[in-house]
């Protein structure tokens, strides 16, 4: 009897021990099973922010590398349109004072000078106009906008067909960034697309701001821009990011582009 008992106690007691050690190894598990889970959400984590790093050094490289091309392009502008001009007065002034030239020769000269200073002061107006529109500072966006559409309808190379929608929410800084967009996109239809037709349409809603615009210009490969971007392309990606915007595009060669472009809008 007491053998009977003593082996139900032995039984019982080796159950107990493999329960235990059957919790022990699902504890383990449980506990690697957690580690292992964290060490990967970790991972992604850090994955995840090792990416957003890298678009921000992307973006402020952007930003940079088009500071420095419009600090380029305003350099030659200042060159040619004014440095230059200014030469040719100087070395015409200097003429006159000589007072070596026939009277008729002192009046051409005069009428040289006038001629290049009135060209001066028309290329000083537009490098200012370039660097901060003033319709888009005392007009608002809006009117900024209907103008370059215009200004270059009125060059002959594009036809552009525009419908705006603007109730002037949007902060002057993030109007520019909307304007220095629908500016890149104009410029890279005319050069790169050699469009002739543009169509643009700004919808101004209650808590964003659409914007659609297609060309039909010559368009390009998608695979290759998306792997070797040009300033103009990362220049406006760049801006939408400032606004907290989205942005979409599709082309085809030979079949035009189009730009799909949303930005949140404050709240009042």
């Amino acid at each position: 009897m007491e053998k009977e008992l003593l082996q139900e106690d032995s039984q019982i007691i080796v159950i107990i021990l493999i329960a235990i050690m059957v919790l022990l190894l699902m504890a383990v598990s449980l506990v690697l099973f957690f580690f292992f889970s964290r060490k990967k959400i970790i991972a992604a984590e850090l994955e995840k922010a090792t990416l957003e790093l890298s678009y921000q050094k992307d973006l402020l490289h952007t930003t940079i590398e088009t500071q420095e091309e419009e600090r380029k392009r305003i350099a030659q502008d200042l060159h040619d349109a004014i440095s230059a001009k200014l030469n040719v007065v100087s070395l015409s002034t200097n003429v006159l004072i000589d007072g070596k030239l026939e009277k008729n020769e002192q009046e051409q000269t005069l009428h040289h000078i006038l001629s290049v200073t009135t060209k001066t002061l028309e290329s000083s107006r537009r490098l200012a106009h370039n660097l901060l529109p003033p319709i888009l500072e005392n007009f608002g966006l809006q009117a900024a906008i209907e103008e370059l559409c215009d200004e270059f309808v009125s060059s002959k190379k594009v036809k552009a067909d525009y419908k705006i929608k603007y109730n002037n929410l949007l902060s002057k800084s993030d109007e520019l960034h909307i304007f220095r967009i629908i500016q890149e996109l104009l410029n890279n239809s005319v050069r790169h697309g050699k469009a002739e037709n543009i169509t643009l349409k700004i919808n101004d809603t209650n808590e964003q701001l659409d914007i659609e615009y297609t060309d039909d210009g010559k368009g390009f490969d998608i695979k290759s821009v998306n792997k070797n971007k040009g300033i103009g392309l990362r220049n406006i990606e760049s801006r939408v990011e400032i606004l907290d915007g989205k942005l979409s595009y599709y082309s085809e060669i030979g079949n035009g582009a189009t730009f799909n472009i949303s930005t949140k809008k404050p709240k009042p």
